[in-house]
């Protein structure tokens, strides 16, 4: 027989990683202009159907693009965050640190660790940065985009 207690977690953060609103309007403005000119090239389709098609195509990428969440939880005396499906537990976080914007570069590119796990957004700006000490994971750090990295080392330390 197993075990199988209700477990409560509490959220302490969350957030989702969409685009930026603007975004939509180049989007959909995209899907607008190859569906006209989808219509002026193939005069036997109804006027409707490349419309009807992109634009609902260019919604549907436009909220895969913001599918990610990150969240900070607690429970049963164990705070953990996850990013997506990935779940990491605060007790084998080392050291924490925001990355702003004008250091994003550098942390992505020639200081990048091979081996670091490393959920990237380019349209948010500011990045969290998580060393772990755990002797079981080959992972050296986790680098995250967050728009709030000083709310989610919060949630993370409290």
């Amino acid at each position: 027989m197993s075990d199988t207690r209700a477990t409560t977690q509490t959220v302490r953060y969350r957030e989702r990683l969409w685009v930026p609103w603007w975004w939509w309007l180049p989007g959909l403005g995209l899907a607008a202009l190859i569906a006209l000119e989808v219509n002026q090239g193939i005069k036997t389709l109804p006027n409707w159907v490349p419309f009807a098609v992109l634009l609902p195509v260019a919604v549907v990428v436009l909220l895969w693009l913001g599918r990610t969440e990150l969240r900070v939880t607690s429970g049963e005396g164990e705070t953990e965050l996850w990013v997506g499906d990935a779940h990491l537990p605060v007790s084998v976080v080392a050291r924490s640190a925001e990355v702003p914007r004008s250091a994003k570069s550098a942390a992505l590119g020639r200081q990048l660790d091979p081996a670091a796990y490393v959920v990237h957004r380019a349209w948010i700006g500011s990045m969290t940065l998580l060393v772990l000490n755990d002797p079981d994971d080959p992972t050296p750090y986790w680098l995250i985009s967050a728009r709030h990295p000083d709310k989610v080392l919060a949630a993370l330390t409290s």
